[in-house]
């Protein structure tokens, strides 16, 4: 699966990158802070991603109906830039995803070890931040597109600045 998810302002949108239709939107929630929204192409909510901690190596917890399913934990910002997620689905399945980089732009995705993807951040004409996810069908989840919004908001400003 190919996804392409561009940055307006708080504003997220996730498109098929191949029938170029709209799939997901996600949304700074008004009042709470650092809260998205995940929504589907309905406006149904599916996921909540919130940024637990404003630290020098920021934390979020994915959240679906008011129960977190995942921790997403920046490990690294400059030497290997990584993202740690662990937590279960909404089965209760065991879930652990490693997103790491050399560069701030090149995000593998790993599953137990596994590598399953791929996250590449772009820099549009008008300066905005535009990510690409490849992701094999048989691994992806709703929650995926949020992981190009802890990249985001956790390596943005860097990546704006290249």
């Amino acid at each position: 699966m190919e996804l392409m998810i561009s940055v307006k302002g708080s504003k997220y949108t996730v498109t098929d990158k191949k029938q170029q239709r709209l799939l997901y939107t996600v949304k700074k929630k008004t009042f709470g802070g650092g809260r998205y929204l995940l929504l589907d192409a309905s406006n149904y909510q599916l996921y909540t991603i919130v940024q637990t901690s404003d630290d020098r190596k920021p934390t979020f917890s994915i959240t679906h109906n008011d129960v977190s399913i995942l921790k997403l934990e920046c490990k690294s910002l400059f030497l290997d830039p990584t993202i740690n997620v662990d937590g279960k689905d909404t089965a209760g399945t065991p879930i652990k995803y490693n997103i790491a980089s050399k560069d701030h732009r090149d995000f593998q995705l790993f599953r137990d070890d596994l590598n399953v993807g791929r996250l590449v951040v772009h820099t549009t004409v008008s300066g905005d931040l535009q990510y690409e996810i490849t992701i094999e069908d048989k691994v992806f989840d709703d929650y995926i597109p949020l992981f190009a919004v802890a990249i985001d908001l956790t390596f943005g400003d860097m990546n704006k600045g290249k």
